[in-house]
């Protein structure tokens, strides 16, 4: 039985109507037999003889990570350091492009409806498509190296920094951007005195935050030759070195630490 409130906030219960409760029914049928079908086509494509044996595979795959080679970590360090540089000028690239993108998106700062579905829809495009993807697909264009990573990591970052940014343009108040608008003021100091005052606290707490997604993303640039620590995991996997595997993970796991605290530090002081 669904309940209202009444004027004098009184619960008052009403007895749902023959049609609500056949529409209710066939709700809850239709997501068990959606659910049910997505079962079957899952379990029709799982051989579950390796479900069964995976406890076991795991763990001796476990047993051969111990004890990490932490001599291998020697060689880590400019690796990871490849894979921190395609995270920041990526990330760096990435803004630099969705910032005036991000405001032919908004609303209230595009200049025309035509304009602004070319901007969304550059933003869908970058969004749509993994920086893993991107990274493929630039490795064939320009050949393996860091220069790949970086521009995935920019064409990834354009769609996330975009759509959060024209978001928060289309938030501001308007109260502002009207007073300045009063004074006669031209479009481009309505734009600095009236909007970016509002929208940069939380710009550039978006692009700290994306700046930490990249740094989990550029590890696993390297798998498909795009530069990084991920060339030397992808190597170690090849030639089962998985004691060496384990020191990557390790150091991987460090660097994400210490992104992330980082990235909580700054966004506390901006915002």
């Amino acid at each position: 039985m669904p309940v209202s409130t009444s004027s004098h906030g009184i619960p008052v219960w009403r007895l749902r109507t023959t049609r609500a409760q056949w529409l209710q029914f066939g709700a809850w049928l239709l997501g068990i037999s959606l659910f049910l079908l997505c079962w079957k086509v899952i379990s029709d494509n799982t051989m579950w003889v390796f479900v069964e044996d995976a406890g076991r595979q795991g763990s001796d795959l476990l047993s051969r990570m111990m004890p990490p080679k932490w001599e291998y970590a020697s060689i880590l360090w400019k690796p990871m350091w490849d894979t921190l540089n395609i995270a920041t000028l990526g990330t760096a690239l990435g803004i630099v492009m969705a910032f005036p993108v991000a405001f032919l998106a908004a609303r209230n700062t595009t200049p025309h409806p035509l304009v602004r579905s070319l901007a969304l829809m550059v933003i869908v495009s970058s969004r749509s498509i993994n920086s893993l993807i991107w990274a493929m697909l630039l490795v064939t264009i320009l050949g393996p190296g860091v220069l790949a990573g970086i521009i995935a990591i920019a064409l990834r970052s354009i769609g996330f920094v975009g759509k959060l940014l024209y978001e928060a343009i289309e938030e501001i108040h308007p109260t502002p951007v009207e007073a300045i608008s009063a004074t006669g003021a031209s479009r481009l100091q309505i734009m600095n005195y009236g909007v970016l005052p509002q929208v940069m606290p939380a710009f550039a707490g978006i692009s700290v935050y994306r700046w930490d997604i990249n740094i989990r993303e550029s590890t696993v640039l390297g798998l498909v030759g795009a530069g990084g620590i991920g060339l030397q995991l992808n190597a170690s996997i090849n030639t089962l070195a998985w004691n060496q595997v384990s020191v990557i993970f390790v150091m991987i796991f460090a660097t994400v630490l210490v992104s992330e605290w980082i990235s909580a530090r700054v966004r506390h002081a901006i915002i």
